[in-house]
Formats: C-alpha cells, structure tokens, sequence
C-alpha cells in the first residue's frame, strides 16, 4: 500500500456529471470519504453535477451503481463504504463479491467507477483512510483517479490511432 497520496492532476475542462454511492453502515467514515471527494472535485471539476446516493450497507452498492450506470448519464461513479473486519470470513467474501460486481460494471459500461469500499480493522486505520485531512483519504484518492481516468478516457476518444 502507497503511504502517500497521488499527485493532484490537471482539472478537467467543462464540467461533468458524477455520482456518489455511500453507504449508511459506518455513515462518519463514509461521509468523510465522500465529503472529501466532493472537496477535491470541486477543484479538479469545477461546475460539475454530483449526486449522492445513499444505500443501506457494502452489498447494496454495485445495485446502486448499475442502476446509474445504465443510464448513461454518469461521467464517474463513487462507491464509499466501509466493513469492519471480525472473526469470521463475512467481511472478505462481501469484499470480494462488491469488488466483482464493481469492476463488472465499469468494464461493461466503458465507466470509471472508484471503489472506496474499504475492509478495515482499526478505527486508526480508518481515521487516516476516511476522515478529512487523514493522510491516506481515499475520498481525495478516488477524486483524483476519476479526473485521470476521465482525461485518459477523452484521450482515447480523441485519437483515432488509440480507437
């Protein structure tokens, strides 16, 4: 795991449409990952439409985010949850499952879709990871891969060697 953030990219030219998909479990560390999002979008793509969408736990969001991506409307999709690890495999396999279903989507639809769910252990680990100013927000993490990906993607677009 990086111990440090990436660098904060270009801001994007014109706004865009991007979307939230937060969790209602563990709803402080959410918020602070979307709240932090939402904080660093406002530099990198000012102007830009964002909704916020709240579902009740980690499993309930790759539903939420087929649901926008299918109507083609999003430009990026957030998804900020957190599970607590315990004694049992519950959290892994719900992790897996999310991860798989996220990454399903984003292939098939041709969308960025930033998966912040996180698996942690300790409420340290989730300060530094979710609450703003935290070193490792991944919030501001998420904001940030979103920008580069979109402009990666239009420069796809754009090129018709790259097509």
């Amino acid at each position: 795991m990086s111990a440090t953030l990436p660098d904060r990219p270009d801001a994007l030219t014109g706004p865009r449409h991007f979307a939230v998909v937060a969790s209602r479990y563990n709803k402080d560390y959410v918020d602070g990952m979307a709240e932090s999002a939402l904080a660093e979008l406002a530099i990198l793509a000012p102007g830009s439409n964002i909704e916020v969408l709240r579902v009740p736990g980690a499993f309930e969001i790759p539903l939420a985010v087929q649901k926008l991506a299918s109507g083609g409307k999003v430009h990026a999709v957030f998804a900020f949850g957190v599970i607590w690890k315990g004694e049992t495999a519950h959290a892994d396999l719900l992790a897996t499952s999310v991860t798989n279903a996220l990454l399903d989507i984003s292939l098939r639809f041709e969308l960025p879709i930033l998966n912040e769910v996180l698996v942690l252990e300790t409420d340290a680990q989730a300060r530094v990871r979710c609450m703003p100013g935290g070193e490792l927000n991944r919030g501001v993490e998420a904001a940030r891969s979103a920008v580069r990906m979109l402009t990666m993607l239009e420069e796809v677009e754009d090129d018709p060697d790259l097509k």
